[in-house]
């Protein structure tokens, strides 16, 4: 079952909050309200800053819809989070789902985890860990810190993973090219420069923007003109160093499992092989 957890495996508690449905539970460590209803769990509602969505049904009139997939028991350890997630939100007018975070736990019988942020205009929110399978770890596993999955007013949905943010350079509702050629977001949404790392000096200028336009056109995931998102990014390195020390931790707990497998059964093997000689020479 795929379940919210911690990178210890054990599940997210205090000042989570849980939304049920169909007997499943997608737990989010966000300062959410939830509101369960005392007839049914489906008429379950999400407020946020004032304002109430069904669960699963979009609010129209509100700028900013999060809504949640709650996972179904049947078969949910091998489903694809960010592909649910993406069928709630079909009905969002625009959104961006991000890789927040991974983690692989274990030696003999590793588990995977991930964490997601969801944007939408100058507001966001965070999951908790979530567990899924190797393969949808491993799917996702170049992209950490890029755009899944994002959906604007002008051009729909992109599967194609890109740096968040750039999906929205050019739109004026957003910002503007400024005097020095590059974009510029409006205040409310100076997240958005901080995801595309202009807090560390970096810009996005128009013939970046149109390389990313041709990347999107056509399927290819794009990681900055210098390939500074994604894992393997420069940027990335420096926005998230917990995720490459747990790595780096994981990669010596399983040199360590592997080294110690060896000697075990090379010890096995010289013992046996004491054993036949000293029979041997009887």
């Amino acid at each position: 079952m795929l379940r919210p957890t911690s990178p210890s495996g054990a599940a997210v508690g205090g000042a989570a909050s849980a939304l049920t449905h169909s007997g499943a539970a997608l737990i989010f460590g966000m300062s959410m309200t939830v509101q369960k209803s005392r007839s049914k769990p489906r008429s379950a509602s999400v407020e946020r800053e004032g304002r109430l969505t069904r669960t699963g049904i979009p609010l129209k009139s509100c700028h900013l819809t999060f809504v949640f997939l709650l996972f179904l028991l049947a078969g949910c350890g091998q489903r694809d989070p960010v592909e649910e997630m993406q069928k709630t939100l079909a009905k969002a007018p625009d959104y961006t789902i991000i890789l927040e975070d991974m983690n692989e736990e274990g030696s003999y019988f590793p588990k995977f985890y991930h964490r997601y942020r969801i944007v939408q205009g100058e507001r966001e929110i965070k999951t908790s860990w979530v567990e899924v399978s190797k393969d949808v770890y491993q799917k996702y596993e170049p992209f950490l810190g890029m755009s899944l999955v994002s959906k604007t007013v002008a051009d729909g949905v992109s599967k194609s993973p890109h740096p968040p943010g750039y999906q929205h350079v050019g739109n004026p509702t957003y910002g503007h090219w400024g005097g020095g050629g590059f974009w510029v977001f409006y205040g409310q949404y100076a997240m958005m420069q901080n995801l595309m790392g202009y807090g560390m000096g970096r810009r996005i200028y128009r013939n970046e923007y149109n390389d990313f336009r041709s990347a999107r056109q056509s399927g290819r995931p794009y990681y900055g003109q210098n390939k500074d998102f994604g894992t393997n990014g420069s940027l990335t390195k420096k926005t998230r160093p917990n995720f490459y020390q747990r790595r780096q931790n994981t990669l010596r707990r399983k040199q360590s499992s592997f080294a110690q497998k060896a000697q075990s059964r090379f010890g096995r093997s010289r013992s046996g092989f004491g054993g036949r000689g000293r029979g041997f020479g009887k």
